[in-house]
């Protein structure tokens, strides 16, 4: 029998972690909220068995009108009698393929249901990892990890319990009606020819899994390099790495050919092997029923019979080892997204977590203290308040910490000292969900997805009415720009919002923050990645969403904050200084000279003409 050549392998597992896994994905076959699920389950081993039932009676059937036809006509047989066999034998053959179509119909259910429920269990738990193992994966190796494990799991559910057991339940009734009507040797030649042909083709599968994990390393990392190489498809052509980026994937592509061709050699000999254990088996049992035949002790109808029991015991060994293959496939895809699942969120909601509850919004960082690992801090006794409606600036230079505090304030981490509160409330006892739903943001570099303006807008509040996103865009100034388009609002933005300006594209964060309507909003750097006339633009659009609300402002350009109710200095994890502008340019410290150089270093008007991000008042 020839095998099919299936997807790769990822590394395999021991058998008891093979068996593990398998018993994980019982839940889902018998989903304790859905006795209707469960019902069709129930219909479907039935007809399983049932199926098998009609199956092993065709050869029978067949046998029955081949000794009917070869019996002498004085035996005064009927000419109906035949006819009735074969048409029952007919009837037997339909009967088997419609049990099979109507068990799979009604499974179908079932497996979809359990693949769409782990695939979102999956999913929404990617969403509660922290922010720290997603920076350490490769996006593109996440999504094939998910793609494959609920395809493994529908083919679980579907070779298991209806090929693989199938197969075993109706190898049992061949060689239990073997022995029956002949003697034991026929079974025992029948049961040896399995056995023989199972432990080949595990050993030999075996042998070839080096050879498909080989391909499944190569086949990801050739996915990996394209992924990200067309993420970056600006970056390719600012520097003219097109052939660069080729040559890259073609090594990738070059190591799966190699390994591709070793396993259909191996394929080669696996089939052969295979199909010279079932040649065997057919030539000893079909011998013996011609010796049985010869001296009296079978009739010719039992020879055809045990021939058709052969041959249809052909089909279910030939897909033993598909089945064996394609198990041990879906196994090790599961085992690896289980391991996803089996990865514990850094940062958890405790167990009594309470909503939080924001009364003016403001916020206290407490003796903060942060790090990535203990010899390398990045935060060190950071202490300062915000009191509710005012602006707060962070300023320093590139690395001191300014984008870290407002990842540990929307929870992406935990601090490791200290704590920060919100009017009175410690983050780490609130629910992550209350207290994301609270802060707004306004990001250096706003990423958008691959959907229209209104979707993207609207993506502040789901839901929400076009008269609500366009007002949005408006206090934006964003609406008469997205106006003038030839499909308005409905215009896609391209992976990544690549089809809009960066101008463009913040002011589409801006409105999507102004739909929110959040109490407490951050500004990371909103303008420093635009141009001077760009960002004199939106100053009024970031003055609209900051007003009134207790507000947070990472700068680099620090013309932007000199309207800010206090600015603190950090300098290496530390706060170095805070105060005013006019208290820190008096002060003559790290402010005043990170000033000096920025009005030295640019250009009349470049910096110093500059409106506040957070009031739009002009800088003195």
């Amino acid at each position: 029998m020839r095998s099919r050549n299936p997807d790769q392998y990822v590394p395999p597992s021991s058998s008891s972690g093979d068996w593990r896994t398998i018993s994980r994905m019982f839940p889902y076959l018998w989903p304790q909220d859905s006795a209707a699920l469960r019902l069709r389950v129930v219909i479907s081993v039935l007809m399983l068995v049932a199926g098998k039932l009609v199956t092993v009676s065709v050869p029978w059937f067949y046998k029955q009108a081949v000794d009917a036809l070869s019996l002498r006509p004085e035996a005064g047989v009927a000419l109906a009698v035949p006819f009735g066999l074969l048409i029952a034998y007919g009837a037997a053959r339909l009967g088997q393929q419609a049990f099979t179509e109507f068990q799979d119909l009604v499974f179908s259910r079932v497996v979809e249901r359990a693949v769409r429920t782990l695939g979102l269990k999956t999913f929404r738990h990617l969403h509660r990892l922290s922010l720290r193992f997603h920076l350490d994966r490769q996006t593109g190796g996440l999504s094939r990890v998910i793609e494959r494990g609920t395809r493994g799991m529908e083919l679980l559910l579907r070779l298991v319990l209806f090929r693989a057991g199938t197969s075993a339940l109706e190898l049992l009734f061949v060689c239990s009606i073997l022995w029956s009507l002949f003697d034991w040797r026929f079974a025992a030649v029948t049961a040896g020819t399995i056995g023989g042909y199972a432990l080949f083709t595990m050993m030999v599968t075996e042998w070839r899994l080096g050879f498909r994990r080989v391909m499944n390393q190569t086949d990801a990392e050739a996915s990996t390099k394209a992924i990200d190489s067309l993420l970056n498809y600006e970056t390719v052509k600012y520097f003219g790495n097109e052939r660069h980026e080729a040559d890259r994937y073609d090594t990738a592509l070059q190591g799966y050919e190699q390994a591709a061709l070793r396993s259909k050699a191996s394929l080669v000999f696996l089939n052969l092997g295979q199909g010279a254990i079932i040649a065997v088996g057919l030539v000893l049992i079909m011998a013996m029923a011609a010796v049985e035949v010869q001296g009296g002790g079978m009739t010719v109808g039992d020879f055809v019979m045990v021939n058709g029991y052969l041959i249809q015991l052909a089909a279910p060994l030939g897909f033993l080892g598909v089945v064996y293959r394609e198990i041990k496939q879906a196994v090790t895809d599961m085992q690896a997204m289980f391991a996803l699942l089996d990865q514990v969120p850094e940062v958890a909601d405790r167990g009594d977590a309470l909503p939080l509850a924001v009364s003016g919004g403001a916020v206290r960082f407490e003796g903060v203290g942060f790090h990535y690992a203990p010899e390398r801090p990045i935060l060190t006794d950071i202490s300062f308040e915000i009191p509710a409606g005012t602006r707060t600036a962070i300023v320093g230079a590139s690395g001191a910490g300014k984008s870290t505090l407002t990842r540990l304030l929307f929870r992406f981490y935990d601090v490791t000292a200290g704590r920060i509160l919100i009017d009175g409330q410690d983050i780490r006892g609130v629910t992550q969900d209350s207290l994301r739903a609270a802060i707004g943001v306004v990001p250096q570099d706003t990423v958008l997805f691959n959907d229209t303006i209104a979707y993207n807008i609207a993506y502040g509040r789901p839901g929400s009415s076009r008269d609500d996103v366009e007002q949005a865009a408006r206090l934006a100034a964003l609406h008469d720009f997205v106006m003038a388009l030839p499909q308005g609002y409905d215009t896609v933005v391209g992976e990544r919002g690549l089809k809009l300006s960066g101008g463009e594209k913040q002011r589409v964060a801006i409105a999507r923050t102004l739909l929110k309507a959040p109490p407490l909003l951050i500004l990371d750097e909103a303008t420093s990645a635009l141009d001077t006339r760009t960002e004199q633009g939106i100053q009024g659009a970031l003055a609209q969403v900051a007003r009134n609300r207790t507000t947070l402002v990472i700068a680099h350009r620090l013309s932007t904050v000199v309207d800010a109710d206090s600015i603190l200095v950090l300098d290496q994890g530390r706060i170095a200084e805070r105060g005013t502008h006019t208290d820190l340019l008096a002060a003559g410290g790290l402010y005043a000279a990170m000033w000096q150089r920025q009005h030295t270093d640019t250009p009349d008007g470049e910096d110093g003409s500059q409106h506040s991000l957070v009031a739009g008042a002009a800088v003195p």
